[in-house]
C-alpha cells in the first residue's frame, strides 16, 4: 500500500477571522499555511484541520466531532472555560469507550472533543485518571 503522509480535515468557516482567532488564538494550534480563502492548522504531527471561508454558513451535524487527544484534559477544560468557550461539563470518565474527556463548541458551531485514552489498545497506552 502507498504511504500517506498526513491527513488533512477540511471544513467550512462563515468567518475565517473568528475560526482563526478561535483555533490559533485559544487552542493554541500553528498556522500551517494561510492559502488566503483556506487556512490549515497542525494539530499533531501528521495531522491538521483545515477552514475554509463559505459563502454559506455552515451547517455542522451532531456527528462531525472534533476530537483532540492529550493527557492534560483537565488542563484544556480549564484553558477553554476561561477563555469563554461553552463546554458541557467538568471532564469525566466514559466507561464504554474507556476515556475520559469533555465537550465544546467552536464559533462555527463545530463539536469539539478533549479526550484522553484509558485503553491500552490505543498507541502509546492507557492514561490513568483521578476520576478511575
Amino acid at each position: 500500500m502507498p504511504e500517506l503522509e498526513s491527513l488533512i480535515a477540511f471544513l467550512p468557516t462563515r468567518d475565517l477571522e473568528a475560526a482563526d482567532r478561535f483555533w490559533r488564538g485559544v487552542v493554541g494550534l500553528e498556522l500551517a499555511l494561510d492559502q488566503g480563502s483556506c487556512r490549515i492548522y497542525r494539530v499533531a504531527d501528521g495531522g491538521y484541520l483545515g477552514f475554509c471561508a463559505s459563502g454559506e454558513p455552515p451547517q455542522p451535524s451532531g456527528r462531525v466531532v472534533l476530537t483532540l487527544v492529550t493527557r492534560d484534559v483537565e488542563g484544556w477544560h480549564r484553558r477553554l472555560s476561561e477563555a469563554g468557550v461553552p463546554t458541557d461539563g467538568e471532564p469525566r470518565l466514559n466507561a464504554a469507550f474507556r476515556i475520559f474527556h469533555f465537550y465544546a463548541e467552536s464559533p462555527d458551531g463545530y463539536r469539539l472533543e478533549v479526550q484522553r485514552f484509558e485503553d491500552p489498545r490505543w498507541p502509546g497506552g492507557a492514561e490513568v485518571s483521578s476520576a478511575d
